[in-house]
């Protein structure tokens, strides 16, 4: 690729981008949404968080995984857990990591 393409290609994408985005910026009113869509896009950050952690945690290699001795799935329920006792985000992610590391390291999962 020249370097003419790929200015071209960096002020497409920039240009597509700040138009997607500001889409719904630029009424000077707010868009009328039906109820049912409303409600259901109350679910997407979590839809789309489930799409891209679960394959990380019950896959490899493009395969589900075959055995319980991996350290990811213990990592996920250790930080579900913490989530669900304390409703932190920050000590969801240390405590995922330090079961995750301590799997690895220790138990060589």
């Amino acid at each position: 690729m020249s370097t003419w393409e790929a200015m071209v290609s960096i002020l497409g994408l920039g240009v597509i981008t700040v138009l997607t985005r500001s889409f719904f910026l630029l009424p000077q009113r707010e868009v009328p949404i039906p109820v049912w869509l409303r409600e259901a896009l109350r679910y997407a950050p979590l839809a789309a968080l489930v799409a891209v952690i679960a394959p990380e945690v019950i896959m490899k290699d493009g395969h589900l995984i075959q055995t319980w001795q991996d350290a990811r799935l213990y990592a996920a329920a250790a930080g579900a857990l913490w989530y669900w006792w304390r409703r932190g985000i920050l000590g969801t992610i240390v405590c995922g990591t330090a079961v995750l590391l301590a799997l690895r390291f220790g138990l060589g999962w």
